[in-house]
């Protein structure tokens, strides 16, 4: 580990942004990526299992947003208690690789599944030997060991630094680190850039060439369109704003005056990046029709679910004004017929009363 670096921050720095936003917004991540996730994975499975390597690089897809999700609960914990670090510090650079290596493994293979669908599209006989299984799995191995040897980097240098206030805040350095410079370079050009290129053209083409094509089916043609437009959409939403933070950081940033205007704009286009995970499992709707029958057969649930409530809600409130106006009827029943008796009591005794006769007197 480095020394050389202080891990001390002398910059005035407030964190509202995180306990105001980030704790919420986590929170739903969890609650909707966690099982929007595991559904991505049996549907992967699904695609494996027919040979389609759109399932690896999909099941890739997958395992880095579930270790991201995994590291949530520890981010959680930071932020509840103010942003200070409270565990080890290997623990704060295994949270923080798993957040930004989730960032360019995404990126990694929403670019892999943009290119397959290309080749699949514009050049279907000429390169299959690209869209086999054994060639998206060595693809997928070289896109982990990549972001893999980037991360290490960050465990070879400080990733706790004390503030003013004396609290120990994780994975944030103010103003950057030297080691920082050529790291947040490569991630712009390599890591987004390159891919932001590949993405768009990609994109465009699969488009030219599904609007020209003559036999493929409507269906088929709509779900192509769907899932290369649900790709550059994670990409740009998700990703971009981030990376362009992330450069004006590297290129301007020099005092800790820069740092306190840029701080909530810099970290909301991170917590951006973190709604890749719940967007990804998205893909999945247009990648076979049994996710979409899936997916749809679910809809429908959810909206038979909420009819019968609704139902059931109307019937006992009819119920329950049905009930009230009865319940009202038969004491306006019971106060006219009281009503009555009192006002013909003495009649009715009289008329019953025995007639006398002769005899009587």
């Amino acid at each position: 580990m480095s020394t050389n670096d202080s891990d001390v921050i002398n910059c005035t720095i407030t964190h509202e942004i995180h306990q105001n936003l980030f704790a919420g917004a986590y929170i739903i991540i969890l609650l909707v990526g966690l099982p929007a996730n595991g559904y991505s994975l049996y549907h992967a499975w699904l695609q494996l299992r027919v040979r389609n390597e759109l399932g690896v690089y999909l099941l890739n897809l997958t395992i880095s947003d579930l270790l991201y999700l995994a590291s949530l609960p520890m981010w959680l914990q930071y932020i509840f208690s103010g942003d200070d670090w409270q565990h080890k510090e290997w623990l704060c650079q295994l949270c923080g690789v798993l957040l930004y290596e989730n960032i360019y493994i995404s990126i990694g293979f929403l670019c892999c599944i943009s290119i397959d669908r290309y080749l699949a599209v514009v050049y279907p006989f000429r390169f299959s030997s690209f869209r086999s299984m054994r060639a998206a799995t060595l693809v997928s191995a070289f896109i982990w060991l990549k972001e893999l040897a980037v991360g290490t980097i960050f465990f070879t240098h400080r990733a706790t630094s004390v503030d003013i206030t004396n609290q120990r805040v994780c994975f944030e350095h103010y103003p950057m680190k030297s080691w920082e410079y050529p790291v947040n370079y490569y991630r712009f050009y390599v890591g987004f850039l390159f891919p932001l290129v590949i993405l768009s053209v990609s994109y465009f083409r699969v488009l030219r060439a599904v609007g020209k094509s003559a036999g493929t089916q409507t269906a088929q043609k709509t779900r192509i369109k769907h899932l290369v437009t649900s790709t550059i959409l994670i990409f740009l939403v998700c990703f971009s704003p981030y990376h362009v933070f992330l450069l004006v950081r590297t290129m301007l940033e020099r005092s800790c005056d820069f740092i306190e205007k840029i701080f909530n704009y810099y970290h909301f286009s991170l917590l951006l990046t973190s709604f890749n995970c719940v967007a990804d499992p998205a893909l999945y709707c247009f990648v076979s029709e049994s996710a979409q029958r899936g997916i749809q057969d679910a809809q429908r649930a959810c909206a038979r679910a909420v009819c019968c409530c609704c139902h059931r809600r109307r019937s006992q409130n009819k119920g329950m004004a049905i009930t009230g106006r009865l319940a009202v009827t038969a004491t306006k029943s019971s106060e006219v017929a009281t009503a009555n008796e009192g006002r013909t009591a003495t009649p009715m005794v009289t008329l019953l009363q025995p007639m006398k006769t002769s005899e009587d007197v």
